[in-house]
């Protein structure tokens, strides 16, 4: 049978070759350059860069901007990959851009890796749709990622910076921000995350006094998160008050990088009042991003999958002051700091059900209840055969259940759950 460019497009390799753009600028060329007539916000950083992406493009949709959105990896479709007002692209035009992109990497002879055919598919979609700006963010590190290759970036955004994906990026956090900042355009303004470390903070102004870019760093004292009921979370920052639906003191944070980034666009001559402002962050919804998906007894999905992720469940956990520790559904990828986000998560759970994501790179889950009960031995864990064997073991205890560590298990457990509840 003959593969759909679809197929083509998701069978594509992840890494190929030495990093840099030439490959990526090759294949823009051939599609006839569609990021030279658009206008872009780049997000890059270790964690909360969707979060903040997905704040960003709700802002600008009820400012009255067509707006198109990159995010990854996707949760439940991979046509959110590719969005413009929130809507995700029609398949038949999903397919027949990856025609388009395929027939472009043909005529070079070289084959894309997939997040570039993917970026390319996405800006050639805005470029079709005479998007009035797109909110893009970053696959892996930065200075040599295929969104990259944008030019006109009006505001560079810098999520929080951690150490994951060193093999590739880096060992130190110094190394991993030099990555990140090579988002950073000649006189674009630069936000970066409010609780952002030092040697990070550092490499990220070197960078904008290079580039002759303004740099804007909001104060994490400047930040107030006022908490109600459970999961009830209402920010104060910068005269701006707002209930947000993404609960969690990060996500504060990353809602007011989000401010700050559509107060830089104003700056930069776009029209944004301080009502789409507010109803923009207070309509942002994230699928798997501390997603309550039931309060009592309470049902939790997250999809962080590193320390910091990990640490920032723990902190939204432990700040609900919980009747009792959850239980958790916990699944990892073999490639990620599996023990650093078992002591991230501390004495968060009652009890760990381990699992083995749907994924090639997964940790079995005889290997992450072995290491749990090394890392933590004060919290029983056990392997469970599979995903759905954990899910109706841990629904049906009182004490609600948190499913956790991995993208991959989010995608997999949620539509899981919302048949069971």
């Amino acid at each position: 049978m003959k593969q759909t460019a679809l197929e083509w497009l998701q069978s594509l390799p992840r890494l190929a070759g030495a990093p840099g753009l030439d490959r990526m600028k090759a294949l823009l060329a051939a599609l006839g350059d569609p990021q030279k007539r658009g206008r872009y916000v780049h997000i890059a950083g270790t964690n909360g860069k969707g979060s903040v992406a997905a704040f960003t493009s709700n802002i600008l949709q009820k400012a009255g901007f067509k707006t198109g959105l990159t995010i990854s990896p996707y949760v439940l479709d991979f046509r959110e990959r590719f969005q413009i007002n929130g809507q995700m692209i029609p398949p038949d035009a999903l397919e027949r851009l990856a025609g388009k992109v395929r027939a472009a990497a043909e005529t070079l002879g070289e084959t894309p890796v997939q997040f570039e055919a993917v970026t390319a598919l996405a800006l050639c979609w805005f470029d079709e749709e005479c998007c009035d700006i797109a909110v893009l963010e970053t696959g892996l590190g930065g200075r040599f990622d295929a969104t990259n290759a944008v030019e006109n970036t009006l505001v560079a955004a810098i999520t929080r910076i951690d150490l994951d994906h060193t093999e590739l990026l880096g060992d130190t956090v110094e190394k991993i921000a030099a990555e990140k900042a090579g988002i950073v355009k000649p006189g674009c303004i630069t936000v970066t995350y409010p609780v952002q470390e030092k040697e990070a903070l550092q490499v990220i102004a070197a960078a904008c006094i290079r580039e002759k870019a303004d740099l804007v760093a909001p104060e994490a004292e400047d930040i107030h998160l006022r908490q109600g009921g459970l999961f009830e979370n209402r920010l104060e920052y910068g005269g701006y008050e707002v209930d947000l639906a993404l609960p969690g003191a990060h996500q504060a944070c990353n809602a007011a990088m989000a401010i700050e980034i559509a107060l830089a666009l104003w700056r930069k001559g776009l029209d944004i009042s301080d009502e789409a402002i507010l109803e923009g962050l207070e309509a942002t919804r994230f699928p798997a991003r501390i997603e309550v998906l039931r309060k009592q007894p309470l049902v939790l999905l997250d999809g962080s999958h590193n320390p910091a992720g990990a640490a920032a469940l723990a902190a939204t956990l432990k700040a609900q002051k919980l009747p009792q520790k959850p239980v958790a559904v916990l699944g990892v990828l073999a490639d990620k700091a599996a023990a650093e986000m078992l002591r991230a998560l501390g004495g968060s759970f009652s009890t760990i059900y381990a699992v083995t994501p749907d994924c090639p790179r997964a940790m079995s889950a005889a290997s992450l209840a072995e290491l749990a009960e090394q890392e933590l031995p004060e919290v029983p864990a056990y392997p469970c055969a599979s995903l759905d064997e954990a899910l109706n073991t841990a629904l049906g205890l009182p004490q609600g259940a948190v499913v956790c560590g991995s993208l991959y298990l989010a995608a997999q457990a949620r539509p899981m759950l919302l048949e069971r509840l």
